[in-house]
């Protein structure tokens, strides 16, 4: 499909730049068959059934951003997925001063030399010493905010706490689970006492997925690969819920992506531990969910056509017009939406 299909205009002062607090005071669009309506984050236990289950990634960020020296010039480098025990690959802003062996100086007595550059520009950063890689960049790292978000206002102390979810436990990613930012507490015992269960999964989020796709069709765009697992206990109480005749609702693309890659073709979903690369556009068959949750999505971005794909393309971008006409806000930190596709 041509990548023009899925523009549309946003103004830029419906990208918001600080979360709703508290977290669960965000607006909410609900798409629900053919109905569209207005409501909240905390309305979220009305608008489910009793024995549905919200899934949830429980990736939690790690300081990804990196700047330093390589001799006099400066490097700055946000890595985004991990290659072996002391080996990241990283986007490098500054990219062309780099050659194979250079060592960077990050400072905090934080070093790593640059190896293999990929054909995407990317680079492999091996960093020196013992001490588990976590640690390092807990010295010299910064939290990877989007861009849109970072250049317009810088990085405050409040996004090392406003940028993970409540679900954040195992660390790995580049880029938060943004859906899951609506979450709290108190929402989550509102589900439970509406008989709405939740599960957890881990897909360490990669810069790569919210890269501008460049290509003119969709064929010609290629994912970057990210490590996710669902262990066999996990794939068992999610497959029951579909048995009992409950909805499994995705909280956010990443744990959509993770359950569709996990789903054979009888729609079981699987154990999985491993790399996807999964790309949905619209004509892929859903197997694994029933509905998602997640926030409004940058113009011609592999995640407004995975949304496409669930509610059909017209479908969302009507509904996009309703949300930039109701003055919703976008993106991370934005407002969210809940998608209930007419079959579920």
């Amino acid at each position: 499909m041509k990548v023009d299909l899925f523009d549309f205009d946003l103004p830029t002062d419906r990208i918001a730049l600080h979360p709703a607090a508290p977290r669960d005071a965000a607006r909410m669009l609900v798409l629900e068959g053919a109905e569209t309506r207005d409501a909240g984050v905390r309305d979220l236990p009305d608008c489910l059934r009793p024995g549905d289950c919200l899934v949830f990634n429980d990736t939690r960020v790690i300081p990804a951003q990196l700047e330093g020296l390589r001799g006099a010039a400066r490097i700055a480098a946000t890595l985004h997925k991990r290659e072996g025990p002391r080996r990241w690959r990283a986007f490098v802003r500054g990219a062309k001063r780099l050659h194979d062996g250079d060592v960077i100086d990050f400072g905090a007595d934080v070093t790593a030399t640059s190896t293999e550059r990929g054909e995407d520009g990317s680079w492999a950063l091996d960093f020196a010493g013992d001490e588990p890689v976590e640690l390092l960049l807990e010295r010299a790292g910064r939290m990877p905010l989007p861009p849109y978000i970072a250049q317009k206002r810088g990085i405050a102390d409040s996004d090392a706490s406003d940028y993970q979810t409540m679900f954040a436990n195992e660390p790995g990613a580049v880029a938060a689970p943004t859906a899951a930012l609506h979450f709290t507490p108190g929402l989550l015992d509102a589900l439970t006492a509406a008989g709405i269960g939740h599960e957890t999964l881990t897909l360490h989020v990669g810069a790569g997925t919210f890269l501008p796709v460049k290509a003119d069709d969709t064929d010609d765009h290629r994912m970057h690969a990210e490590w996710g697992r669902i262990d066999a206990a996990t794939a068992d109480r999610l497959n029951a819920v579909r048995a009992r005749g409950g909805r499994l609702i995705a909280v956010g693309t990443t744990s959509l992506r993770l359950l569709e890659s996990a789903a054979g073709e009888d729609d079981r979903i699987m154990p999985f531990e491993g790399d996807t690369a999964i790309f949905i556009t619209p004509g892929y068959r859903f197997r694994a969910l029933d509905g998602l949750m997640t926030n409004f999505h940058l113009p011609r971005s592999t995640l407004f056509m995975l949304v496409s794909a669930l509610m059909g393309r017209e479908r969302m971008q009507a509904a996009y017009a309703h949300a930039i006409a109701g003055g919703y806000r976008f993106y991370s930190y934005g407002d969210a939406s809940l998608l209930l596709p007419e079959r579920a």
